[in-house]
Protein backbone atom coordinates (compact mmCIF):
# COMPACT_ATOMS: atom_id res chain seq x y z
CA UNK A 1 0.00 0.00 0.00
CA UNK A 2 1.35 3.35 -0.61
CA UNK A 3 1.52 6.16 1.62
CA UNK A 4 -1.38 8.10 -0.35
CA UNK A 5 -3.73 5.14 0.28
CA UNK A 6 -2.71 4.69 3.74
CA UNK A 7 -3.05 8.51 4.14
CA UNK A 8 -6.98 8.17 3.02
CA UNK A 9 -7.49 4.66 4.94
CA UNK A 10 -6.09 6.77 8.23
CA UNK A 11 -8.29 10.09 7.16
CA UNK A 12 -11.40 8.16 6.87
CA UNK A 13 -11.07 6.04 10.26
CA UNK A 14 -10.61 9.41 11.85
CA UNK A 15 -13.36 11.02 10.27
CA UNK A 16 -16.07 8.17 10.90
CA UNK A 17 -14.21 7.75 14.46
CA UNK A 18 -15.66 11.76 15.14
CA UNK A 19 -19.41 10.76 13.20
CA UNK A 20 -19.67 8.12 15.59
CA UNK A 21 -18.57 10.36 18.20
CA UNK A 22 -20.55 13.31 17.11
CA UNK A 23 -23.79 11.04 17.00
CA UNK A 24 -23.30 9.13 20.50
CA UNK A 25 -23.30 13.15 21.77
CA UNK A 26 -26.49 14.17 19.96
CA UNK A 27 -27.53 11.31 22.22
CA UNK A 28 -25.95 12.42 25.48
CA UNK A 29 -28.44 13.92 27.87
CA UNK A 30 -27.76 16.75 30.09
CA UNK A 31 -29.90 18.65 32.92
CA UNK A 32 -28.91 21.26 35.17
CA UNK A 33 -30.78 22.07 38.27
CA UNK A 34 -30.51 25.23 40.45
CA UNK A 35 -30.37 24.07 44.33
CA UNK A 36 -31.02 28.19 45.59
CA UNK A 37 -34.02 27.89 43.34
CA UNK A 38 -35.23 24.65 45.02
CA UNK A 39 -34.43 25.84 48.86
CA UNK A 40 -36.19 29.01 47.96
CA UNK A 41 -39.38 27.94 45.93
CA UNK A 42 -40.14 24.36 46.97
CA UNK A 43 -43.23 23.97 49.27
CA UNK A 44 -41.07 21.73 51.03
CA UNK A 45 -38.58 24.42 51.61
CA UNK A 46 -41.19 26.68 52.45
CA UNK A 47 -43.01 24.14 55.07
CA UNK A 48 -39.81 23.39 56.44
CA UNK A 49 -38.99 27.20 56.99
CA UNK A 50 -42.46 27.55 58.70
CA UNK A 51 -41.70 24.89 60.80
CA UNK A 52 -38.51 26.06 62.16
CA UNK A 53 -40.32 29.76 62.40
CA UNK A 54 -42.99 28.11 64.92
CA UNK A 55 -40.47 26.46 66.92
CA UNK A 56 -38.19 29.31 67.73
CA UNK A 57 -40.94 32.40 66.95
CA UNK A 58 -41.65 32.35 70.89
CA UNK A 59 -37.88 31.86 72.04
CA UNK A 60 -36.84 34.80 69.69
CA UNK A 61 -39.77 36.75 71.45
CA UNK A 62 -38.58 36.71 74.96
CA UNK A 63 -35.23 37.01 73.79
CA UNK A 64 -35.80 40.42 72.28
CA UNK A 65 -38.14 41.35 75.15
CA UNK A 66 -34.94 40.98 77.79
CA UNK A 67 -32.87 42.53 75.42
CA UNK A 68 -34.96 45.65 75.27
CA UNK A 69 -35.33 45.74 79.35
CA UNK A 70 -31.96 45.33 79.36
CA UNK A 71 -31.77 48.66 76.95
CA UNK A 72 -34.21 50.24 79.07
CA UNK A 73 -32.56 49.17 82.49
CA UNK A 74 -29.22 50.40 81.01
CA UNK A 75 -30.42 53.83 79.96
CA UNK A 76 -32.14 54.85 83.37
CA UNK A 77 -28.57 53.76 84.84
CA UNK A 78 -26.83 55.70 83.04
CA UNK A 79 -29.30 58.75 83.52
CA UNK A 80 -29.27 58.11 87.51
CA UNK A 81 -25.63 56.97 88.20
CA UNK A 82 -24.55 60.03 88.38
CA UNK A 83 -26.76 60.71 91.35
CA UNK A 84 -26.56 57.07 93.35
CA UNK A 85 -24.26 56.37 95.96
CA UNK A 86 -20.97 54.52 95.44
CA UNK A 87 -22.17 51.31 96.78
CA UNK A 88 -25.36 51.69 94.85
CA UNK A 89 -23.51 52.52 91.25
CA UNK A 90 -21.46 49.62 92.18
CA UNK A 91 -23.64 46.84 92.74
CA UNK A 92 -26.34 48.55 89.61
CA UNK A 93 -23.44 48.15 87.40
CA UNK A 94 -22.85 44.62 88.34
CA UNK A 95 -25.88 43.38 88.06
CA UNK A 96 -25.69 45.31 84.81
CA UNK A 97 -23.24 43.47 83.92
CA UNK A 98 -23.81 40.30 84.84
CA UNK A 99 -27.47 40.69 82.87
CA UNK A 100 -25.67 41.87 79.87
CA UNK A 101 -23.49 38.40 79.97
CA UNK A 102 -26.60 36.29 80.54
CA UNK A 103 -28.31 38.16 77.26
CA UNK A 104 -25.00 37.11 75.09
CA UNK A 105 -24.93 33.63 76.22
CA UNK A 106 -28.78 33.19 75.52
CA UNK A 107 -28.06 34.70 72.11
CA UNK A 108 -25.18 32.47 71.07
CA UNK A 109 -27.26 29.08 72.66
CA UNK A 110 -30.38 30.55 70.56
CA UNK A 111 -28.26 30.87 67.17
CA UNK A 112 -26.32 27.70 68.23
CA UNK A 113 -30.07 25.75 68.44
CA UNK A 114 -31.35 27.41 65.43
CA UNK A 115 -28.72 27.02 63.60
CA UNK A 116 -28.68 23.01 64.43
CA UNK A 117 -32.33 22.92 63.46
CA UNK A 118 -31.80 24.41 60.32
CA UNK A 119 -28.60 21.89 59.57
CA UNK A 120 -31.37 19.18 59.91
CA UNK A 121 -34.35 20.64 57.79
CA UNK A 122 -31.87 21.19 55.21
CA UNK A 123 -30.71 17.78 55.43
CA UNK A 124 -34.20 16.30 55.24
CA UNK A 125 -34.64 18.78 52.39
CA UNK A 126 -31.72 17.71 50.22
CA UNK A 127 -32.31 14.06 50.43
CA UNK A 128 -36.15 14.72 49.27
CA UNK A 129 -34.27 17.00 46.47
CA UNK A 130 -31.87 14.32 45.46
CA UNK A 131 -34.94 11.49 45.01
CA UNK A 132 -36.89 13.85 43.31
CA UNK A 133 -34.14 14.62 40.70
CA UNK A 134 -32.97 11.05 40.19
CA UNK A 135 -36.80 10.78 39.77
CA UNK A 136 -37.34 13.14 37.01
CA UNK A 137 -33.63 12.15 35.17
CA UNK A 138 -34.75 8.54 35.39
CA UNK A 139 -38.46 9.41 33.91
CA UNK A 140 -36.90 11.91 31.28
CA UNK A 141 -33.79 9.30 30.31
CA UNK A 142 -31.12 12.43 31.52
CA UNK A 143 -27.36 11.24 31.19
CA UNK A 144 -26.29 13.42 33.48
CA UNK A 145 -27.71 16.24 35.91
CA UNK A 146 -25.42 18.84 36.97
CA UNK A 147 -26.04 21.15 39.65
CA UNK A 148 -25.33 24.75 39.86
CA UNK A 149 -23.66 25.72 36.90
CA UNK A 150 -21.48 28.44 36.63
CA UNK A 151 -22.87 28.86 32.89
CA UNK A 152 -25.87 26.63 31.45
CA UNK A 153 -28.40 26.70 28.34
CA UNK A 154 -31.23 27.70 29.89
CA UNK A 155 -33.12 24.32 27.96
CA UNK A 156 -30.90 22.31 30.28
CA UNK A 157 -32.59 23.50 33.25
CA UNK A 158 -34.38 20.84 34.92
CA UNK A 159 -35.22 22.82 38.39
CA UNK A 160 -38.98 23.22 37.43
CA UNK A 161 -39.68 20.41 36.46
CA UNK A 162 -37.63 18.76 39.60
CA UNK A 163 -39.39 21.56 42.40
CA UNK A 164 -42.72 20.00 40.74
CA UNK A 165 -41.64 16.43 41.87
CA UNK A 166 -40.62 17.58 44.91
CA UNK A 167 -43.70 19.32 45.83
CA UNK A 168 -45.56 16.07 44.23
CA UNK A 169 -43.68 13.71 46.46
CA UNK A 170 -44.62 15.78 49.81
CA UNK A 171 -47.06 13.53 52.05
CA UNK A 172 -45.39 10.56 51.15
Amino acid sequence: MNTLSKTLLIAMIAAASAFNSLAQAQDFKIGIVNTDRILRDSNVAKAAQAKLESEFIKREKDLNEAINTFKVSAEKFERDAPTLAEAQRVAKQKQLIDLDRDLKRRQREFQEDLGARKNEENQILFEKAGRAVKQVAESEKYDLVLQDAAYFNPKHDITEKVIKALNASVGK
